[in-house]
Parts: C-alpha cells; structure tokens; sequence
C-alpha cells in the first residue's frame, strides 16, 4: 500500500495518550505528577517490519550492500563486528603491521570533536 500509493495513511498516524496520575502526590498542579502512556496502532509497525524485510531480503540477494555491511542486518550480531575486528587486526599483525583498533560513539564524540586536530591524531607517527 505504501510503495504502490507513496503516502502512509492517517490510520497509522493516529495515537491515543492516557494520563494516569502519580500516587502519593501532595498537588498534581505539576505535569510532573502524572504518567503519559501513548497508545500506538501496532498494525503500522507490522508493515514497515514487513517492507523492511522485504528490501534486505533483495538487497542482499543482489548484492547491492557492501560485503562488511554488518549493522542493522539480519543474522548479524555485534559479536560478529567484533570477530571481523579482531580478525583484521590479526592479519595485519601477521603481515608485520602496526593495527590496531578505536571506536567511539559518534553521535556523542563527533560534535565536541576538535576537527582540526583530529587529522594530526589519526596520523601514524613512525
């Protein structure tokens, strides 16, 4: 329905919110003495799970991912990230390599990056 029309219905969009009051609260004048659950059509998330599946299912048969593409994909883990790490830096070991590993949440660490020394860093000193 999606793909076929480009449009989501309103159906998917609507939600329901239920407000619950905290116990034990001396005033609920506040927003704070209250509990805010929201109520979401499950069905929406039903199809997006099936469309997903039904792209990863192509993409990988076509081989349009690159090979390493590990996140976010079927049967595929984070020990599976960590094993192709692992191995990589073993193989440049064995070929007399300096290798080594740095990972960093990038969503948190990029921003307050210093981006003009980070090239200065990242370069290997011999």
């Amino acid at each position: 329905m999606y793909i076929r029309n480009r449009y989501w219905s309103i159906h998917f969009k609507r939600s329901i919110s239920i407000v619950i009051p905290k116990p034990n609260r001396a005033s609920y004048n506040s927003p704070k003495a209250f509990y805010t659950i929201v109520l979401l059509n499950t069905i929406d998330k039903l199809i997006e799970k099936m469309i997903s599946n039904c792209l990863q299912v192509h993409l990988i048969a076509s081989d349009f991912l690159y090979p390493y593409q590990l996140g976010g994909i079927k049967q595929c883990a984070s020990t599976d990230v960590g094993v192709f790490l692992t191995h990589l830096v073993q193989v440049g070991w064995a070929k007399g390599l300096r290798t080594s590993v740095l990972a960093f949440d990038i969503v948190q660490f990029f921003p307050s990056l210093n981006h003009q020394l980070l090239p200065m860093t990242m370069t290997v000193r011999t």
